[in-house]
């Protein structure tokens, strides 16, 4: 009997502003704004291996959940709940993108903005990511739109939130807390609505770390408003892969 098991390592890990989870967008090309520097690591930062790399507008990054730990003792769950469907109604875990599953892989589909290969280490500039700072990238492909593309395809559960968005506001004074290049992807991000579906609070304040501060804002019906922005805690003794 063979032994199917696959051995697999990292080729590459992704920089973001991201230092947690509650915030990232739920798929990647809904916040363009957003961006990443893909770092090849050890033998895998060679300029032969992304040669050709550049005539493509966008890749699939498959990454590690590693942040999705599993309680001890529990293994996998055949159902999952989306937090986008209020967090009580289940679905299988193979019909959805859940974090948490079998093997902990995941898939995202990012916009190759630049392809920087004149110095160590190789790296890739992309935008409309959806990963956590240090995530590790286990390989790259290229969008290829003939085979990729289905704009037929049906979207399942997921139709019903595609057009959710809140109005931000985010008074000037605490935008400008932020570095001028993210103040547009933060008030971009926060539209999305990154609370659970199920979170239907006024009166709370929730917060989220992006860019090295921590954004607080409330939610009353379909407007966000950001209350304070202050360094986030995370960012002392911070290190990349």
């Amino acid at each position: 009997m063979t032994d199917d098991r696959l051995t697999i390592e990292p080729v590459a890990y992704i920089r973001t502003d991201f230092n947690g989870k509650f915030g990232l967008p739920r798929q990647s090309g809904l916040v363009p704004e957003l961006t990443g520097e893909v770092v090849f690591t050890g033998a895998y930062s060679q300029p032969d291996a992304v040669r050709e790399l550049s005539a493509f507008s966008h890749i699939w990054l498959i990454f590690g959940f590693h942040a999705a730990k599993k309680q001890p003792g529990k293994g996998w769950s055949a159902t999952v709940r989306p937090p986008r469907l209020g967090g009580n109604t289940r679905v299988g875990v193979f019909a959805s993108r859940a974090p948490y599953r079998p093997n902990p892989i995941g898939l995202s589909c990012v916009k190759l903005e630049a392809v920087c290969d004149s110095e160590q280490p190789v790296r890739l500039l992309v935008s409309g990511i959806d990963l956590m700072d240090g995530t590790p990238i286990y390989d790259i492909k290229p969008y290829i739109p003939v085979a990729d593309c289905h704009p037929e395809a049906a979207e399942g559960y997921t139709a019903q939130t595609r057009t959710h968005r809140l109005t931000v506001n985010f008074p000037q004074p605490l935008l400008e807390r932020l570095p001028a290049g993210k103040q547009a992807a933060a008030a971009a991000l926060l539209a999305q609505d990154i609370r659970p579906g199920y979170a239907d609070d006024p009166e709370r304040i929730y917060g989220t770390e992006f860019a090295g501060a921590d954004i607080r804002f409330t939610v009353s019906g379909d407007t966000l408003t950001v209350t304070e922005v202050i360094p986030a805690a995370s960012q002392s003794g911070k290190e990349h892969p």
